[in-house]
């Protein structure tokens, strides 16, 4: 399945040069040899599923084209027989989730199979998606060291990015979906924050919390988009060029890197050759809400906080990753005022970006670096504080405003690191944002 999208094997799948059982065998293979990438790993659950599927098909009555085809889910989602462990030793104790989330529900309903859940950063709080208690999964770079997989939603990034699965489903407060899916060179669809069911969902911040699908296409995550909120209409891409927006001051960012940079700009170029106009101009409203969490605070941080306030207080607080732990705690310095101007803001600049960008995707590298080695961030706590704000200080941002994101890979730096552009628009322009990028895609591949 290595490198196969969900558009190939679903092919395979109806031609018959490929049968479920086959793809869940290969799937466990491949996850049982890439160590930390899963919590739990549901193999005779899995195989089961398969061989029904198998049978559907051989019957004439298989579920639709996706059925039979495994999937991952980060391990917040509530899956029937299985533990929520949020990625914390703090949950090891919690009850086997009694149902599906409805969106896992939704995905059986077109038989694809759930081969497990994935790792990620302790709940759901880091862009960098390290783990102590369960390992951090790496990406399959051959030719670079060890490198993070970026998070929260790690095991369901890598998963993909290691051709275990197609698709892996994961949430994003921050960055979490957009973050991974730049560091691993894949797409990565972070949705407006209503756009699914959130029952069975382990939340880190509930105003914040979105969720979305990371797979090697657009085309992918616009067939899970339609999957997940259990409607057969499935976006199709835009018939005009868009109107892009990008503003100039992002480019001249501290920290940003060259080949990012580059890689960006020459993406803009290709696209602007295949008929989209590319403006620059100041984005007043994502400039003040970036200023408002810079200079006020994290209110995701405020959210985490009250939501695992037993955790931290209780005698389980020595079970949860320092690091994590930090962040959790600097939290409490952010008063009850300040978060009333962060509520305050957010649903201001959320209607005003509107008028921004006038109806135009905002364009901007979705990480300001490639994927950093991985020992020097496990080593150095310190380190860990400052690359993990940088790597989250493009897409921060976005969910403040409830922007939906969508994260494309633009090319590699010279070790064969990936880079990526983020394409977003306002709260609730989900279907336009899947359609325009469809148009990119295609635009990309004429090129």
């Amino acid at each position: 399945m290595a490198h196969q999208t969900l558009t190939d094997i679903a092919a395979d799948l109806a031609s018959g040069r490929t049968d479920p059982v086959r793809l869940v065998e290969e799937a466990l293979d491949k996850a049982r040899a890439a160590p930390a990438v899963f919590i739990t790993l549901m193999a005779e659950e899995a195989l089961a599923e398969a061989r029904a599927a198998a049978a559907r098909r051989r019957n004439g009555q298989a579920l639709g084209p996706l059925d039979g085809i495994p999937i991952a889910w980060k391990d917040l989602f509530d899956i029937a027989g299985t533990r929520t462990t949020a990625g914390s030793r703090t949950r090891d104790d919690a009850p086997m989730a009694r149902e599906d989330a409805p969106v896992v529900a939704a995905s059986r309903r077109v038989g694809l199979i759930p081969l497990g859940k994935t790792n990620l950063s302790e709940f759901a709080f880091s862009g960098l998606g390290l783990n102590p208690h369960f390992g951090t999964p790496t990406p399959d770079f051959p030719a670079a060291t060890p490198r993070v997989p970026g998070g929260s939603s790690s095991g369901s990034a890598v998963a993909v990015q290691r051709g275990i699965v197609p698709v892996g489903i994961g949430t994003d407060t921050a960055g979490s979906v957009r973050v991974p899916a730049a560091l691993n060179g894949l797409v990565g669809f972070k949705a407006s924050g209503g756009r699914y069911a959130m029952a069975g969902v382990y939340p880190l911040a509930k105003s914040l919390d979105s969720l979305g699908p990371i797979a090697r296409t657009v085309a992918d995550c616009v067939t899970i988009d339609a999957v997940m909120r259990g409607t057969g209409r499935v976006a199709e891409a835009a018939s005009a060029a868009p109107d892009i927006v990008v503003d100039p001051a992002v480019l001249e960012e501290d920290g940003l890197e060259d080949t990012v940079r580059a890689n960006f700009e020459a993406m803009l170029a290709g696209l602007e050759a295949s008929g989209a106009r590319v403006r620059r101009a100041p984005v007043a409203a994502w400039r003040e809400a970036r200023r408002a969490i810079a200079e006020i605070g994290w209110l995701g941080a405020v959210e985490a906080r009250a939501w695992h306030l037993d955790a931290i207080s209780g005698p389980k607080r020595d079970l949860i990753d320092a690091r994590v732990l930090k962040r959790l705690d600097g939290a409490a310095a952010i008063t009850a005022e300040a978060v009333g101007r962060l509520r305050s803001l957010k649903a201001t600049l959320s209607r005003s970006i509107a008028d921004d960008l006038a109806g135009a995707l905002f364009a901007l590298p979705t990480v300001k670096h490639v994927a950093p080695e991985l020992a020097s961030l496990e080593a150095d706590p310190e380190l860990f504080a400052r690359i993990n704000l940088a790597t989250l200080t493009l897409t921060m941002a976005g969910s403040f405003l409830d922007m939906p994101g969508l994260a494309l890979p633009s090319g590699t730096n010279a070790e064969g690191l990936p880079t990526s552009a983020l394409f977003s628009l306002p709260s609730g322009d989900d279907d336009a944002l899947l359609a325009a990028g469809l148009w990119i895609e295609h635009a990309i591949a004429r090129h």
